[in-house]
């Protein structure tokens, strides 16, 4: 993002919202970073429009899962439940609550209970006894332990892993960090409070490992990085000892990098080199190299289990990605069920849910789109709330009041430096809809996709709303004459199939599938 786009929005946001908004100041680089430098301004420019206070498409301080009677209409389309059997206290209920509840799925449960067990037994501690684990409702990628004996994954990690041993080396590593003691014991008592509200800040921006918030972003116990290799060492160590592939490690490191690189290419977002997911833990590539070591030093590669098999058979059918009651995208429309609105975004643009807003970014070109929801001001017109002030530059001489599908509507422009926006507000009873385009060159055509678009936004009904058909992970053996590419036909994402396949199955690209073999499809 450069310097003067950073400087023409500053001048066209309201001052007093500059202490809440998030700012992006992101310099890619590599062959194509003019491009995507461009792109990535775009999607910041958006980041940070019109925010006063948190925007989001629900309202600041309630759960994306919503209450009781968010739901009583919708389907289970993600089971869930708050503590359960588990420990009640109050810690966990309020860790589990801030990641959208528990997440259950038997098989799986039991499985990775079966490999904590078996770390409990090779751990380095005498005596430990097996943490308990608890699936988080969630796709972002994550998990850790608390002195407790709870030990937290969420369901985007299991998605991700591709064989036990994966999962069992990331598990080990969070445990390491309690047995090694890292933390004092009193001082991770002391931090709990800290550690649930750090997690809440990761989640509720859902912006899944992107650099908005990079420099924000903490492990869960502050770790510093040579305790961070440290913990990868002793995971290394006991899941050899347990019996497990200790190369699982580094290809589940692997798996991390590659997923934020298809992330960048996507998105048009910074890559990260020196960070991963996890902004104070060391460098990918430095994690990986020095888990590949640790696990030479144990056996050559080849020794240990990996069981995918029984992994695949664990994970067969769990919820992958966003929870569809919280908004979800297919193609180029995205669908709120609960809050009962779509909207279709202009050809060419890839669409991101997440609780802040929908981010969307044209590919290869220099336009982006952003929608959020606030509530409608007592006793304002759309065309005085439009005017009055959330965001400068708007040319009040474009404002026009328009019908969107028997919505009462306002359409105006505005300008910021070299970046021009069309700006949309739409009015569903007491609630605000604010669509917005950036583009650098505002001419007939852009202007005409941005009106279509706009025209695609209307309530849905409630029969689309009660058909909320989550997607999940579903696992395939592969035929004689199948190949990655016939495959990805099958994967029903919202973009870049085939990258998805080869990333949730460990595949190079050009990789051969295996006749026989078990992989992973996400299907509705």
């Amino acid at each position: 993002m450069t310097q003067l786009l950073d400087r023409a929005w500053s001048s066209s946001l309201q001052r007093r919202s500059s202490s809440s908004a998030t700012s992006c100041s992101a310099r890619p680089d590599g062959g194509d970073a003019r491009r995507r430098g461009a792109r990535l301004a775009a999607l910041a420019v958006l980041l940070v429009v019109g925010l006063s206070g948190c925007a989001q498409l629900e309202r600041q301080g309630e759960m994306l899962n919503g209450g009781a009677a968010s739901h009583a209409r919708l389907p289970p389309a993600v089971p869930r439940t708050l503590g359960g059997e588990q420990p009640s206290t109050a810690e966990h209920k309020e860790l589990v609550a801030q990641f959208g509840g528990e997440y259950r799925f038997p098989s799986a449960e039991r499985y990775i209970d079966d490999i904590l067990v078996k770390l409990a037994q090779a751990s380095d501690t005498p005596g430990q006894a097996a943490y308990k684990v608890t699936i988080l409702n969630t796709p972002v990628v994550n998990a850790f332990a608390l002195p407790s004996g709870n030990l937290y994954v969420t369901r985007g990690l299991l998605a991700l892993a591709g064989d036990a041993s994966e999962a069992a080396a990331v598990m080990a590593h969070e445990i390491a960090h309690v047995s090694a003691r890292h933390s004092a014991l009193r001082a991770e008592r002391e931090r709990e409070a800290e550690v649930i509200s750090q997690a809440a800040a990761v989640i509720q921006s859902k912006q899944k490992g992107d650099d908005v918030r990079a420099s924000q972003r903490l492990s869960f116990a502050g770790f510093s990085r040579l305790q961070e290799l440290e913990a990868d060492a002793i995971g290394v160590r006991v899941v050899a000892r347990a019996g497990y592939d200790p190369y699982g490690a580094s290809r589940f490191l692997a798996a991390l990098g590659k997923s934020a690189e298809l992330r960048a290419v996507l998105y048009g977002k910074k890559k990260s080199p020196d960070l991963d997911i996890l902004a104070t833990h060391p460098s990918t590539p430095d994690r990986i190299a020095k888990a590949v070591a640790a696990a030479r030093q144990i056996s050559a590669p080849g020794v240990g289990s990996r069981d995918r098999e029984g992994y695949f058979a664990a994970i067969n059918g769990l919820a992958y990605g966003d929870d569809p009651n919280d908004g979800f995208v297919r193609g180029r429309k995205f669908t709120h069920p609960r809050l009962r609105f779509t909207f279709v975004a202009p050809e060419g643009f890839l669409l991101e849910n997440s609780s802040e807003a929908v981010f969307g970014v044209k590919e290869g070109d220099d336009e982006a789109l952003r929608l959020d929801r606030v509530r409608a001001p007592v006793g304002k017109t759309l065309e005085a709330y439009v005017e009055s002030g959330w965001v400068d530059g708007l040319l009040r001489s474009s404002m026009k009041r328009i019908d969107v599908n028997g919505l009462p509507a306002v359409v105006a422009s505005a300008r910021a430096g070299e970046w021009n926006f069309k700006l949309a507000v739409i009015q569903i009873d007491d609630e605000l809809y604010r669509l917005i385009f950036a583009v650098r060159a505002l001419d007939d055509e852009a202007e005409r996709r941005f009106a279509a678009s706009v025209a695609t936004f209307r309530r849905s009904s409630w029969e689309e709303s009660l058909d909320v058909r989550p997607l999940r992970l579903f696992i395939v053996s592969a035929g004689a004459e199948d190949t990655a590419e016939s495959m990805a036909q099958r994967m029903v994402v919202p973009n870049r199939p085939l990258q998805y396949f080869q990333l949730l199955n460990g595949l190079e690209h050009g990789g051969r599938l295996t006749s026989g073999e078990r992989y992973k499809l996400v299907v509705e």
